[in-house]
Protein backbone atom coordinates (compact mmCIF):
# COMPACT_ATOMS: atom_id res chain seq x y z
CA UNK A 1 0.00 0.00 0.00
CA UNK A 2 2.86 2.31 0.93
CA UNK A 3 4.61 1.51 -2.36
CA UNK A 4 1.42 2.34 -4.30
CA UNK A 5 0.92 5.70 -2.56
CA UNK A 6 4.57 6.59 -3.10
CA UNK A 7 4.22 5.71 -6.78
CA UNK A 8 1.18 8.00 -7.11
CA UNK A 9 3.00 10.86 -5.40
CA UNK A 10 6.05 10.31 -7.60
CA UNK A 11 3.87 10.34 -10.74
CA UNK A 12 2.02 13.50 -9.66
CA UNK A 13 5.35 15.28 -9.18
CA UNK A 14 6.58 14.28 -12.63
CA UNK A 15 3.59 15.69 -14.57
CA UNK A 16 3.21 19.45 -14.86
CA UNK A 17 0.02 21.37 -14.14
CA UNK A 18 -0.32 21.88 -17.91
CA UNK A 19 -0.17 18.13 -18.56
CA UNK A 20 -2.63 17.51 -15.74
CA UNK A 21 -5.01 20.05 -17.27
CA UNK A 22 -4.78 18.32 -20.66
CA UNK A 23 -5.55 14.97 -19.02
CA UNK A 24 -8.48 16.58 -17.21
CA UNK A 25 -9.94 18.05 -20.41
CA UNK A 26 -9.66 14.65 -22.10
CA UNK A 27 -11.40 13.10 -19.09
CA UNK A 28 -14.14 15.75 -19.09
CA UNK A 29 -14.71 15.44 -22.84
CA UNK A 30 -14.86 11.67 -22.42
CA UNK A 31 -17.45 12.08 -19.66
CA UNK A 32 -19.50 14.44 -21.80
CA UNK A 33 -19.40 11.93 -24.63
CA UNK A 34 -20.55 9.15 -22.32
CA UNK A 35 -23.40 11.45 -21.22
CA UNK A 36 -24.45 12.07 -24.83
CA UNK A 37 -24.05 8.45 -25.86
CA UNK A 38 -26.11 7.17 -22.94
CA UNK A 39 -28.88 9.65 -23.76
CA UNK A 40 -28.80 8.59 -27.40
CA UNK A 41 -29.02 4.88 -26.55
CA UNK A 42 -31.68 5.27 -23.85
CA UNK A 43 -33.96 7.65 -25.76
CA UNK A 44 -33.64 6.59 -29.41
CA UNK A 45 -33.32 8.99 -32.41
CA UNK A 46 -36.73 10.72 -32.12
CA UNK A 47 -36.63 11.54 -28.39
CA UNK A 48 -32.90 12.21 -28.52
CA UNK A 49 -33.56 15.08 -30.93
CA UNK A 50 -35.25 17.00 -28.06
CA UNK A 51 -32.37 16.32 -25.69
CA UNK A 52 -29.94 17.30 -28.45
CA UNK A 53 -31.54 20.76 -28.63
CA UNK A 54 -30.76 21.28 -24.94
CA UNK A 55 -27.22 19.99 -25.46
CA UNK A 56 -26.88 22.41 -28.38
CA UNK A 57 -28.16 25.27 -26.21
CA UNK A 58 -25.58 24.25 -23.61
CA UNK A 59 -22.85 24.47 -26.25
CA UNK A 60 -24.17 27.88 -27.31
CA UNK A 61 -24.12 28.98 -23.67
CA UNK A 62 -20.55 27.74 -23.30
CA UNK A 63 -19.43 29.98 -26.16
CA UNK A 64 -21.19 33.03 -24.69
CA UNK A 65 -19.67 32.21 -21.30
CA UNK A 66 -16.29 31.87 -23.00
CA UNK A 67 -16.42 35.60 -23.75
CA UNK A 68 -16.35 36.31 -20.03
CA UNK A 69 -13.71 33.65 -19.44
CA UNK A 70 -11.34 34.92 -22.15
CA UNK A 71 -11.68 38.57 -21.11
CA UNK A 72 -11.20 37.67 -17.44
CA UNK A 73 -8.19 35.47 -18.24
CA UNK A 74 -6.51 38.20 -20.29
CA UNK A 75 -6.79 40.90 -17.64
CA UNK A 76 -5.93 38.47 -14.84
CA UNK A 77 -2.57 38.17 -16.62
CA UNK A 78 -2.13 41.92 -17.18
CA UNK A 79 -3.46 43.39 -13.90
CA UNK A 80 -2.49 43.05 -10.25
CA UNK A 81 -3.57 44.34 -6.81
CA UNK A 82 -6.41 46.87 -6.63
CA UNK A 83 -6.53 47.17 -10.43
CA UNK A 84 -7.33 43.47 -10.65
CA UNK A 85 -10.01 43.78 -7.94
CA UNK A 86 -11.56 46.71 -9.83
CA UNK A 87 -11.58 44.72 -13.03
CA UNK A 88 -13.15 41.64 -11.38
CA UNK A 89 -15.93 43.82 -9.92
CA UNK A 90 -16.48 45.34 -13.37
CA UNK A 91 -16.63 42.03 -15.28
CA UNK A 92 -18.78 40.33 -12.62
CA UNK A 93 -21.40 43.07 -12.96
CA UNK A 94 -21.38 42.52 -16.72
CA UNK A 95 -21.79 38.77 -16.22
CA UNK A 96 -24.70 39.26 -13.80
CA UNK A 97 -26.48 41.69 -16.14
CA UNK A 98 -26.21 39.58 -19.29
CA UNK A 99 -26.87 36.34 -17.41
CA UNK A 100 -30.14 37.61 -15.98
CA UNK A 101 -31.13 39.21 -19.31
CA UNK A 102 -30.57 36.06 -21.39
CA UNK A 103 -32.11 33.87 -18.71
CA UNK A 104 -35.30 35.92 -18.63
CA UNK A 105 -35.56 35.97 -22.44
CA UNK A 106 -35.26 32.17 -22.78
CA UNK A 107 -37.64 31.52 -19.86
CA UNK A 108 -40.19 34.04 -21.15
CA UNK A 109 -40.18 32.70 -24.73
CA UNK A 110 -40.23 29.02 -23.73
CA UNK A 111 -43.43 28.29 -25.69
CA UNK A 112 -42.14 30.00 -28.81
CA UNK A 113 -38.94 27.92 -28.57
CA UNK A 114 -41.04 24.77 -28.25
CA UNK A 115 -42.92 25.66 -31.45
CA UNK A 116 -39.70 26.57 -33.30
CA UNK A 117 -37.88 23.32 -32.47
CA UNK A 118 -40.93 20.99 -32.35
CA UNK A 119 -40.15 19.77 -28.79
CA UNK A 120 -42.61 17.88 -26.58
CA UNK A 121 -42.34 20.28 -23.63
CA UNK A 122 -41.80 24.02 -23.23
CA UNK A 123 -40.81 23.85 -19.55
CA UNK A 124 -37.36 22.47 -20.40
CA UNK A 125 -36.46 25.90 -21.86
CA UNK A 126 -37.76 27.64 -18.72
CA UNK A 127 -35.53 25.48 -16.48
CA UNK A 128 -32.55 26.01 -18.78
CA UNK A 129 -33.01 29.79 -18.64
CA UNK A 130 -32.75 29.78 -14.83
CA UNK A 131 -29.22 28.40 -15.03
CA UNK A 132 -27.74 31.00 -17.40
CA UNK A 133 -26.69 33.57 -14.72
CA UNK A 134 -24.92 30.76 -12.83
CA UNK A 135 -23.00 29.75 -15.95
CA UNK A 136 -21.74 33.29 -16.59
CA UNK A 137 -20.67 33.57 -12.96
CA UNK A 138 -18.85 30.25 -13.34
CA UNK A 139 -17.09 31.56 -16.47
CA UNK A 140 -15.64 34.56 -14.61
CA UNK A 141 -14.43 32.21 -11.89
CA UNK A 142 -12.73 29.99 -14.48
CA UNK A 143 -11.18 32.98 -16.23
CA UNK A 144 -9.42 34.01 -13.02
CA UNK A 145 -7.92 30.54 -12.60
CA UNK A 146 -6.94 30.40 -16.28
CA UNK A 147 -5.28 33.84 -16.25
CA UNK A 148 -3.33 33.13 -13.07
CA UNK A 149 -2.31 29.72 -14.47
CA UNK A 150 -3.98 27.88 -11.55
CA UNK A 151 -4.73 24.96 -13.83
CA UNK A 152 -5.33 22.46 -11.00
CA UNK A 153 -8.28 24.45 -9.65
CA UNK A 154 -9.49 25.23 -13.16
CA UNK A 155 -9.48 21.50 -13.88
CA UNK A 156 -11.63 20.75 -10.82
CA UNK A 157 -14.37 23.16 -11.98
CA UNK A 158 -14.69 21.25 -15.25
CA UNK A 159 -14.69 17.90 -13.45
CA UNK A 160 -17.41 18.86 -10.96
CA UNK A 161 -19.64 20.23 -13.72
CA UNK A 162 -19.30 17.17 -15.95
CA UNK A 163 -19.56 14.49 -13.25
CA UNK A 164 -22.59 16.07 -11.55
CA UNK A 165 -24.47 16.45 -14.85
CA UNK A 166 -23.75 12.86 -15.89
CA UNK A 167 -24.64 11.26 -12.54
CA UNK A 168 -27.69 13.38 -11.68
CA UNK A 169 -29.24 13.05 -15.14
CA UNK A 170 -28.81 9.29 -15.44
CA UNK A 171 -30.04 8.60 -11.90
CA UNK A 172 -33.09 10.84 -12.40
CA UNK A 173 -34.02 9.15 -15.71
CA UNK A 174 -34.24 5.76 -13.99
CA UNK A 175 -35.86 7.05 -10.77
CA UNK A 176 -38.53 9.17 -12.50
CA UNK A 177 -39.52 7.30 -15.71
CA UNK A 178 -42.82 9.20 -16.03
CA UNK A 179 -41.16 12.63 -16.08
CA UNK A 180 -40.31 13.86 -19.62
CA UNK A 181 -36.65 13.10 -20.26
CA UNK A 182 -36.05 16.53 -21.80
CA UNK A 183 -37.11 18.13 -18.50
CA UNK A 184 -34.78 15.82 -16.55
CA UNK A 185 -31.92 16.76 -18.88
CA UNK A 186 -32.69 20.45 -18.29
CA UNK A 187 -32.57 20.04 -14.49
CA UNK A 188 -29.36 18.02 -14.78
CA UNK A 189 -27.75 20.89 -16.71
CA UNK A 190 -29.02 23.45 -14.16
CA UNK A 191 -27.62 21.61 -11.13
CA UNK A 192 -24.30 20.96 -12.88
CA UNK A 193 -23.76 24.74 -13.06
CA UNK A 194 -24.04 24.91 -9.27
CA UNK A 195 -21.35 22.22 -8.85
CA UNK A 196 -19.20 23.82 -11.56
CA UNK A 197 -18.71 26.99 -9.50
CA UNK A 198 -16.51 25.08 -7.04
CA UNK A 199 -13.74 25.63 -6.10
CA UNK A 200 -14.69 29.28 -5.92
CA UNK A 201 -12.08 32.02 -6.31
CA UNK A 202 -12.20 34.39 -3.33
CA UNK A 203 -11.01 37.26 -5.52
CA UNK A 204 -14.61 37.76 -6.68
CA UNK A 205 -15.85 38.37 -3.13
CA UNK A 206 -12.84 40.51 -2.21
CA UNK A 207 -13.33 42.71 -5.27
CA UNK A 208 -16.67 44.00 -3.96
CA UNK A 209 -15.02 45.12 -0.72
CA UNK A 210 -12.45 47.24 -2.57
CA UNK A 211 -13.27 50.64 -4.04
CA UNK A 212 -13.18 50.74 -7.84
CA UNK A 213 -10.00 52.29 -9.25
CA UNK A 214 -10.51 55.35 -11.47
CA UNK A 215 -7.39 54.30 -13.42
CA UNK A 216 -9.05 51.15 -14.77
CA UNK A 217 -9.27 51.48 -18.54
CA UNK A 218 -12.86 50.32 -18.91
CA UNK A 219 -13.01 51.55 -22.53
CA UNK A 220 -10.30 49.14 -23.75
CA UNK A 221 -11.82 46.33 -21.69
CA UNK A 222 -15.25 46.97 -23.20
CA UNK A 223 -13.76 47.07 -26.71
CA UNK A 224 -11.97 43.75 -26.20
CA UNK A 225 -15.13 42.30 -24.63
CA UNK A 226 -17.26 43.41 -27.61
CA UNK A 227 -14.84 41.97 -30.17
CA UNK A 228 -14.52 38.71 -28.25
CA UNK A 229 -18.31 38.51 -27.91
CA UNK A 230 -18.65 39.08 -31.65
CA UNK A 231 -16.25 36.27 -32.43
CA UNK A 232 -17.84 33.93 -29.89
CA UNK A 233 -21.21 34.68 -31.50
CA UNK A 234 -19.84 33.49 -34.82
CA UNK A 235 -18.47 30.41 -33.03
CA UNK A 236 -22.01 29.71 -31.86
CA UNK A 237 -23.28 30.08 -35.41
CA UNK A 238 -20.58 27.88 -36.94
CA UNK A 239 -20.80 25.17 -34.27
CA UNK A 240 -24.53 24.93 -33.77
CA UNK A 241 -26.42 26.39 -36.71
CA UNK A 242 -26.30 23.09 -38.59
CA UNK A 243 -28.04 21.13 -35.80
CA UNK A 244 -30.66 23.85 -35.33
CA UNK A 245 -31.34 24.15 -39.07
CA UNK A 246 -31.52 20.36 -39.50
CA UNK A 247 -33.98 20.20 -36.58
CA UNK A 248 -36.06 22.84 -38.38
CA UNK A 249 -35.89 21.45 -41.94
CA UNK A 250 -35.96 17.67 -41.28
CA UNK A 251 -38.16 15.31 -39.28
CA UNK A 252 -37.31 14.19 -35.73
CA UNK A 253 -35.71 10.91 -36.74
CA UNK A 254 -33.43 12.55 -39.30
CA UNK A 255 -32.61 15.31 -36.81
CA UNK A 256 -31.76 12.71 -34.16
CA UNK A 257 -29.49 10.83 -36.57
CA UNK A 258 -27.76 14.07 -37.53
CA UNK A 259 -27.31 15.02 -33.86
CA UNK A 260 -25.51 11.73 -33.23
CA UNK A 261 -23.29 12.41 -36.25
CA UNK A 262 -22.45 15.88 -34.95
CA UNK A 263 -21.63 14.68 -31.44
CA UNK A 264 -19.20 12.07 -32.75
CA UNK A 265 -17.68 14.28 -35.46
CA UNK A 266 -17.00 17.15 -33.07
CA UNK A 267 -14.60 15.15 -30.93
CA UNK A 268 -11.81 16.91 -32.86
CA UNK A 269 -13.02 20.33 -31.85
CA UNK A 270 -13.58 19.48 -28.19
CA UNK A 271 -10.10 18.00 -27.81
CA UNK A 272 -8.55 20.90 -29.75
CA UNK A 273 -10.22 23.33 -27.36
CA UNK A 274 -7.79 22.39 -24.57
CA UNK A 275 -4.95 23.75 -26.71
CA UNK A 276 -6.83 27.05 -27.13
CA UNK A 277 -7.27 27.23 -23.34
CA UNK A 278 -3.52 26.80 -22.85
CA UNK A 279 -2.54 29.05 -25.76
CA UNK A 280 -4.42 32.21 -24.74
CA UNK A 281 -2.73 33.10 -21.40
CA UNK A 282 0.69 32.03 -22.72
CA UNK A 283 0.51 34.27 -25.77
CA UNK A 284 -0.69 37.22 -23.68
CA UNK A 285 2.11 36.70 -21.14
CA UNK A 286 4.76 36.26 -23.86
CA UNK A 287 3.60 39.43 -25.60
CA UNK A 288 3.76 41.24 -22.27
CA UNK A 289 7.38 40.01 -21.89
CA UNK A 290 8.23 40.94 -25.53
CA UNK A 291 8.88 37.31 -26.52
CA UNK A 292 8.31 35.67 -29.92
CA UNK A 293 4.88 34.01 -29.90
CA UNK A 294 5.15 32.29 -33.30
CA UNK A 295 6.80 29.03 -32.08
CA UNK A 296 4.05 28.28 -29.55
CA UNK A 297 1.35 28.84 -32.19
CA UNK A 298 3.05 26.44 -34.60
CA UNK A 299 3.47 23.89 -31.81
CA UNK A 300 -0.26 23.81 -31.01
CA UNK A 301 -1.31 23.91 -34.68
CA UNK A 302 0.90 20.87 -35.23
CA UNK A 303 -0.77 19.01 -32.37
CA UNK A 304 -4.24 19.71 -33.77
CA UNK A 305 -3.31 18.75 -37.35
CA UNK A 306 -1.90 15.40 -36.21
CA UNK A 307 -4.89 14.73 -33.96
CA UNK A 308 -7.52 15.68 -36.54
CA UNK A 309 -5.84 13.72 -39.34
CA UNK A 310 -5.85 10.58 -37.20
CA UNK A 311 -9.54 10.98 -36.35
CA UNK A 312 -10.63 11.67 -39.95
CA UNK A 313 -8.70 8.64 -41.24
CA UNK A 314 -10.11 6.37 -38.52
CA UNK A 315 -13.72 7.49 -39.12
CA UNK A 316 -13.25 7.00 -42.87
CA UNK A 317 -11.96 3.44 -42.41
CA UNK A 318 -14.35 2.29 -39.68
CA UNK A 319 -17.51 4.47 -39.82
CA UNK A 320 -20.08 1.80 -38.97
CA UNK A 321 -17.94 0.45 -36.14
CA UNK A 322 -17.65 3.92 -34.55
CA UNK A 323 -21.36 4.74 -34.82
CA UNK A 324 -22.45 1.30 -33.64
CA UNK A 325 -20.16 1.36 -30.59
CA UNK A 326 -21.13 4.90 -29.62
CA UNK A 327 -24.85 5.09 -30.39
CA UNK A 328 -26.02 1.62 -31.46
CA UNK A 329 -27.41 -0.06 -34.58
CA UNK A 330 -30.38 2.29 -34.93
CA UNK A 331 -27.96 5.11 -35.84
CA UNK A 332 -25.73 3.18 -38.29
CA UNK A 333 -27.53 4.56 -41.37
CA UNK A 334 -25.79 7.92 -40.84
CA UNK A 335 -22.27 6.41 -40.60
CA UNK A 336 -21.35 7.09 -44.25
CA UNK A 337 -21.23 10.83 -43.45
CA UNK A 338 -19.03 10.53 -40.37
CA UNK A 339 -15.62 11.14 -41.95
CA UNK A 340 -16.94 14.09 -43.93
CA UNK A 341 -18.34 15.72 -40.80
CA UNK A 342 -15.07 15.02 -38.96
CA UNK A 343 -13.21 16.68 -41.86
CA UNK A 344 -15.36 19.82 -41.63
CA UNK A 345 -14.77 19.97 -37.87
CA UNK A 346 -11.02 19.45 -38.30
CA UNK A 347 -10.76 22.33 -40.77
CA UNK A 348 -12.65 24.53 -38.34
CA UNK A 349 -10.48 23.48 -35.37
CA UNK A 350 -7.27 24.43 -37.18
CA UNK A 351 -8.69 27.73 -38.42
CA UNK A 352 -10.03 28.50 -34.97
CA UNK A 353 -6.67 28.35 -33.19
CA UNK A 354 -5.31 30.97 -35.62
CA UNK A 355 -8.29 33.23 -34.83
CA UNK A 356 -7.79 32.99 -31.05
CA UNK A 357 -4.07 33.56 -31.48
CA UNK A 358 -4.70 36.85 -33.29
CA UNK A 359 -7.37 37.77 -30.76
CA UNK A 360 -4.75 37.36 -28.00
CA UNK A 361 -2.41 39.69 -29.90
CA UNK A 362 -5.16 42.33 -30.34
CA UNK A 363 -5.12 41.82 -34.13
CA UNK A 364 -8.81 42.00 -34.91
CA UNK A 365 -9.00 42.12 -38.73
CA UNK A 366 -8.47 38.35 -39.25
CA UNK A 367 -10.94 37.65 -36.44
CA UNK A 368 -13.68 39.75 -38.05
CA UNK A 369 -13.13 38.42 -41.57
CA UNK A 370 -12.91 34.80 -40.42
CA UNK A 371 -16.13 35.28 -38.44
CA UNK A 372 -17.91 36.48 -41.58
CA UNK A 373 -16.54 33.63 -43.69
CA UNK A 374 -17.38 31.03 -41.06
CA UNK A 375 -20.93 32.29 -40.75
CA UNK A 376 -21.43 31.79 -44.48
CA UNK A 377 -22.37 28.20 -43.73
CA UNK A 378 -25.83 29.35 -42.58
CA UNK A 379 -26.61 30.79 -45.99
CA UNK A 380 -25.22 27.71 -47.70
CA UNK A 381 -27.32 25.31 -45.57
CA UNK A 382 -30.49 27.38 -45.97
CA UNK A 383 -29.95 27.42 -49.73
CA UNK A 384 -28.89 23.78 -50.07
CA UNK A 385 -30.48 21.25 -47.71
CA UNK A 386 -32.03 18.60 -49.96
CA UNK A 387 -30.35 15.89 -47.88
CA UNK A 388 -28.19 15.50 -44.77
CA UNK A 389 -25.23 14.78 -47.04
CA UNK A 390 -25.70 18.10 -48.79
CA UNK A 391 -25.79 19.88 -45.41
CA UNK A 392 -22.40 18.36 -44.53
CA UNK A 393 -20.96 19.30 -47.93
CA UNK A 394 -21.97 22.93 -47.38
CA UNK A 395 -20.06 22.94 -44.09
CA UNK A 396 -16.93 21.56 -45.73
CA UNK A 397 -17.06 24.33 -48.35
CA UNK A 398 -17.45 27.03 -45.68
CA UNK A 399 -14.62 25.63 -43.54
CA UNK A 400 -12.23 25.34 -46.52
CA UNK A 401 -12.79 29.02 -47.26
CA UNK A 402 -12.27 29.91 -43.60
CA UNK A 403 -8.98 28.01 -43.25
CA UNK A 404 -7.73 29.32 -46.62
CA UNK A 405 -8.16 32.90 -45.44
CA UNK A 406 -6.46 32.22 -42.08
CA UNK A 407 -3.46 30.64 -43.80
CA UNK A 408 -3.20 33.51 -46.31
CA UNK A 409 -3.21 36.08 -43.51
CA UNK A 410 -0.76 34.04 -41.44
CA UNK A 411 1.81 33.74 -44.25
CA UNK A 412 1.36 37.40 -45.19
CA UNK A 413 1.79 38.73 -41.63
CA UNK A 414 4.75 36.41 -40.90
CA UNK A 415 6.42 36.52 -44.31
CA UNK A 416 9.66 37.99 -42.88
CA UNK A 417 9.88 35.44 -40.04
CA UNK A 418 9.16 32.48 -42.33
CA UNK A 419 11.49 33.57 -45.13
Amino acid sequence: MKITSNSILSFSKKISSEQLFMITILFVNGGNYIYNLLLGRILGPAEFSDAAILITLLLILSFVGMTFQIVTAKYAVLLEGNMLFSFVKFITKYAAFFGVLFGILIAFFNKELQFLFHTKTASMFFVFGIGIPLYFFMSVNRGLYQGKNLLNKLSITYQTEMISRLVLTMVAIFLFPKVPTSLIVAFGILFSFVFGIFPFNKTVFKSFKVASSPDLDTKSITTFFALTAFYELTQIIINNSDIILVKHFFDNKQAGLYASLALIGRVVYFVAWMFVMLLLPKVIQMKKDNQDTLPILLKYVGYIVILSTAIVVFTALFPEFVVNVMFGKQYVSISFLLWKYALATSLFAVANIFAYYYLSLNQYFPVVVSAILGSAQIGLIIGFHNSLEQVVHMQIIAMVLLLFFQLCYFFYSNRKSII
